[in-house]
């Protein structure tokens, strides 16, 4: 769509609630939002770009379409405009990241209503209480429930459960076979049961409490001994309960406190809900929200809100909620919540006394939780584990992961200045701290295979001896010969079964294993062959600029320490001073004697004009 014809759609867009959805060419959905006027909201984004960050003006270039939906009021919005989010996931709304599926406590509908804990929120009519941020405050709740109601709370699959009682099958069930399953109970009691353990999900334990206690008192005076019993226990198991939860408000209220914190350089937020009861903190859930970057803290805690409340929380309304920010627009969950309950709910920022006081204790959860997954974060970036790492283990069938490499190669032209080197890639990336160079010490002329050898008992010697790391996978530059000389260098020195090592031929980049005739053909594209010819690369880069710079010492040296009088010293220094050889026989008298005293720079100067001379 052409930007004329976009401004004209804007232009007649309804002045009515509802939802807006951009989207740019290929009709992927850019960002959903919510409006009380449609047309208004929409040309708020066009009409003046100075007001919004960077972020807003790349989405607001990528646009190519608006899509509205119209709905008949605010609290309607805000439910499809959170369903849309779920559906498409918009770049450009603020989005949550979750590292795990929660644990609810699922209420069954039918004559026969279960409870069981699950991970998996269905839209089956089903009553949902939670989330719990920790498993084991749920399953305190389900044992409470088992003992205070005789209750089964085993978690069952339909096709598990007896449809006729409600209950699971005898074969399936645990607390069935210790007689503690509810299948055979009168449809009214268990229908009076399964309230009161609703009640028990949203909180209300006080006055659980005290209808238990009217009841034992009943069935004690009405001589019914064993049922007074029951009731009892029933009883002192709730109270054992009640006792574990926090008392944090002097007033016996049930209320939600919402606060958020901010990571800038982790680039997320933190949304955390504590659920008070009764004046007692019964649950506290939290949420990581990211693409926060043009949002306000006031914005991402009512998406966090919003969020929350338009889920499957049944009874998770309390009387009053309070929150760490001022919320930028909440008419549309004052008035959801105001359908939910029929009465309006004060949505408040405290500024000081209790409620202040539970709001900072809320922000201060919100913050540890941040620094664990900044902490969680940063571990993981150092433990990721890349997949040429995974692959190459999987093609050449090693024990474990080759997350530490060691490349070994020869370099010398004719047998002069042989030199060896090792490189060390760690998860796939070069660790230059740990590259090594070796001078070969016993082996005359150009011998490959002696010379590997030497280097790789050398180096595993010393791992051995010092206690260094060993690496996980050796590479040898070279075919079958290359690797049988390492391989006997390992054998002597007693290291082959400490780690596992490998040969790779340049030619047709065939991989030599030490148990297998024929080499291994990786495939060309494959990550897990780059990153051993990366290895090999660096690895021969590294030997060949040794054997460069050795040979060159030697060259250049050699010409200066065959004049009498002048040694390796005075050389050396010549030429960190002048740079070549070249250079120090076109220098003039008098700088080469303040470079190495009178009597040795005129020697100097003597043997190259002489030398020039007679050339």
């Amino acid at each position: 769509m052409t930007e004329s014809l976009l401004k004209q759609k804007i232009d007649h867009l309804p002045q009515s609630p509802g939802v807006y959805q951009f989207t740019d060419n290929n009709g992927q959905v850019l960002y959903v939002g919510k409006a009380k006027r449609l047309r208004n909201r929409v040309r708020s984004y066009f009409r003046d770009s100075r007001g919004h960050d960077g972020r807003i003006k790349v989405m607001i270039s990528k646009i190519a379409d608006v899509e509205v939906i119209v709905t008949d009021s605010e609290a309607e919005a805000l439910i499809l405009e959170n369903n849309l989010i779920k559906k498409y996931h918009p770049r450009y709304n603020i989005m949550y990241r979750d590292d795990k599926s929660y644990p609810y406590i699922c209420l069954t509908q039918g004559e026969r209503p279960r409870v069981f804990p699950t991970r998996t929120v269905q839209r089956d009519g089903s009553k949902y209480f939670g989330p719990y941020d920790h498993v084991g405050h749920m399953r305190r709740m389900l044992e409470t429930i088992r003992k205070t109601f005789g209750l089964c709370t085993c978690a069952v699959t339909p096709r598990m459960v007896d449809k006729t009682k409600g209950m699971p099958r005898w074969h399936s069930c645990f607390d069935d076979y210790l007689q503690s399953c509810s299948g055979d109970r009168d449809p009214e009691e268990y229908k009076a049961v399964m309230e009161n353990v609703e009640r028990m999900l949203n909180g209300k334990t006080e006055e659980l409490i005290r209808n238990l206690k009217e009841e034992m008192q009943i069935a004690s005076d009405a001589m019914e001994f064993e049922q007074a019993a029951r009731l009892r226990d029933a009883m002192e198991s709730l109270v054992k309960y009640n006792r574990k939860m926090k008392m944090v408000a002097s007033e016996q209220v049930n209320r939600d406190l919402f606060a958020l914190a901010v990571d800038d350089e982790l680039g997320e937020a933190c949304g955390v809900l504590l659920k008070i009861r009764e004046g007692k903190l019964i649950g506290k859930f939290h949420r990581f929200l990211k693409n926060i970057a043009s949002s306000g803290e006031g914005e991402m805690v009512q998406s966090f809100m919003e969020d929350y409340y338009t889920g499957q929380f049944a009874g998770a309304i309390p009387d009053e909620v309070y929150v760490s920010h001022d919320l930028p627009d909440p008419d549309p969950l004052l008035e959801y919540l105001w359908q939910q309950l029929g009465k309006k709910v004060p949505i408040h920022e405290p500024k000081i006394g209790e409620k202040k006081h539970l709001i900072n204790m809320a922000l201060s959860n919100a913050r540890l939780i941040l620094g664990e997954r900044k902490l969680e974060k940063e571990q993981a970036e150092r433990q990721r584990i890349p997949q040429a790492v995974k692959d190459l283990k999987e093609y050449l069938h090693l024990q474990r992961l080759p997350r530490r490499i060691e490349c070994f190669d020869n370099s010398n032209i004719q047998g002069s200045d042989p030199v060896a080197s090792m490189v060390c890639f760690v998860d796939a990336r070069p660790r230059k701290s740990e590259y090594k160079r070796f001078n070969i010490k016993t082996v005359t002329g150009a011998d490959d295979y002696a010379s590997m050898k030497e280097v790789v008992a050398r180096r595993y010697k010393r791992v051995m001896q010092e206690g260094h790391q060993v690496p996980d996978l050796i590479v040898i530059d070279g075919g079958r010969g290359q690797l049988n000389a390492a391989l006997e260098a390992l054998d002597e020195i007693g290291f082959r079964d400490h780690c596992e090592i490998i040969g790779l031929a340049k030619r047709l980049e065939e991989v030599f294993l030490p148990d297998r005739e024929a080499p291994v053909m990786i495939p060309k594209t494959s990550s897990a062959l780059k990153l051993l010819q990366r290895s090999r690369d660096e690895a021969h880069r590294f030997a060949i600029n040794f054997h460069i710079d050795k040979r060159s010492k030697r060259t250049l040296q050699t010409e200066l320490t065959n004049i009498s009088g002048v040694g390796d010293k005075t050389a050396a220094n010549l030429l960190k001073k002048f740079g070549s050889v070249k250079n120090i026989a076109s220098v003039g008298l008098e700088e080469l004697q303040e470079a190495s005293g009178p009597k040795t720079g005129q020697l100097i100067f003597d043997y190259f004009n002489k030398t020039g001379k007679e050339k």
